[in-house]
């Protein structure tokens, strides 16, 4: 038994030495949406996790990435993901922000083959309730569920609008947002219209869907014509930027709905700001405080003012926390694999361990050393991981003012839905 414990160690250190060697401890794969309907979101992605990996290189750990570009798009994705997992031998995978990416990549590529995954925007309610044999504690997330961003929705919903018709991208994220909105809006007294699903590659026209919204009639009595009140946008930019442009040119459209895969200033520039302007809509928030205030100076520094894409700083987090759960298990002894990096995560970003903000990853590794625990909270938000890898987080009441986007309020509080 003593010489197994020896030939193990000896294995571990061997590891180690050839870690340092290359000057790399811990490699990374991303699989961020550079290209197709959130291309707008793949590099900002990019810049929060290569910020992170920057500030712990300075703090003494350091982190290689396999970029690779997700297409907004499942087929795409997997075939990058497979290549990141069988020939770059990745410990884990930050991305996507498209929930239609990362519950197929999940199924098929990163959960069967016990690699961890953490993606900074996937929304949809369907992944916290992917089943356990074959979820198997591999899939995380830095963004909260849409169960609560829909419930707001409804409730903003209803207190601005009677009837709502909805343009949704066809995929987990598009389905589990409308399904909860429309229970949220009928549930405050809203009447859906029709709920319209379109394909996840940009189309060039969406004028047939749009004489649906704007022409049905519905059948109840009273007979009334089916213009609603409001259109509701729960697609990815690119697709938004098509069909507002057309229900404003050829529905004078005027009164939109919007959710954070179409948080967009370029949607404003695209369809003009005076189209827009007063439009609201939600989004997961950042928690603000020490932590957001930490990222953002960091993140300005290294590349300009933070945009209106949703999800930089739960990118920043995500990558923060593998690396911290990376160093945990080093210390530890343990050989840098996904599942000792796994094993790891709850560890460092929970309570009652010694408080962490971004960036302060010298003082984290120093406790690390010493054998403390430590507690991350994100730029994001607190990332105190449930059983089913979800955070809770504040969702964010936004709108278009002269063509910015601007927060009107912060909620809080889990809606009794």
């Amino acid at each position: 038994m003593k010489r197994l414990i020896v030939i193990a160690s000896v294995i571990m250190l061997c590891a180690f030495a050839a870690s340092n060697a290359t000057g790399q401890d811990l490699r990374i794969g991303t699989l961020f949406d550079h290209t197709g309907a959130l291309q707008d979101w793949g590099t900002n992605f990019q810049h929060a996790a290569e910020l992170a990996a920057k500030q712990m290189a300075a703090a003494g750990f350091e982190i290689e990435f396999i970029h690779e570009d997700s297409g907004t798009a499942a087929v795409k994705a997997i075939k990058a993901a497979k290549k990141l997992v069988e020939e770059d031998k990745v410990a884990a995978i930050v991305g996507s922000g498209s929930s239609g990416v990362t519950v197929p990549v999940a199924e098929a590529v990163t959960c069967p083959n016990n690699v961890l995954m953490i993606s900074p925007g996937s929304t949809s309610p369907f992944i916290s309730i992917l089943p356990a044999d074959s979820k198997k504690d591999f899939l995380f997330r830095t963004c909260p569920s849409d169960a609560l961003q829909g419930v707001i929705l409804g409730k903003l919903a209803a207190g601005l609008y009677k009837s709502a018709s909805v343009m949704h991208i066809n995929n987990p994220y598009g389905q589990g947002l409308t399904d909860q909105f429309r229970k949220s809006f009928q549930k405050r007294g809203g009447m859906i219209y029709t709920t319209l699903p379109h394909g996840e590659e940009v189309g060039s026209s969406y004028v047939g869907d749009l004489r649906k919204a704007f022409a049905r009639i519905h059948l109840t009595k009273p007979f009334r014509s089916g213009k609603s009140d409001v259109l509701c946008v729960f697609s990815y930019p690119e697709h938004a930027k098509v069909y507002v442009k057309e229900a404003i040119k050829h529905f004078k459209a005027k009164h939109f709905l919007f959710c954070d895969g179409s948080k967009s200033e370029e949607l404003a520039k695209v369809v003009g700001a005076e189209n827009l302007e007063g439009m609201m809509g939600t989004a997961p928030g950042v928690g603000g405080g020490e932590s957001y205030a930490n990222f953002a100076v960091a993140f300005k520094a290294e590349f300009g003012d933070i945009t209106s894409v949703p999800f930089i700083a739960n990118a920043y987090d995500a990558t923060a926390l593998i690396g911290l759960a990376a160093y945990a298990a080093k210390v530890k002894g343990l050989l840098l694999t996904s599942r000792f990096i796994r094993d790891q995560l709850r560890m460092v970003s929970s309570p009652p361990g010694n408080f962490i903000a971004p960036g302060e990853f010298d003082k984290a590794f120093e406790l690390l050393r010493q054998g403390k625990d430590i507690n991350y909270e994100g730029a994001s938000g607190s990332v105190d991981f449930d059983e089913n890898g979800d955070v809770l987080a504040p969702i964010e009441v936004w709108k278009f003012s002269k063509g910015k986007i601007v927060t009107v309020r912060v909620e809080y509080q889990i809606p009794e839905e």
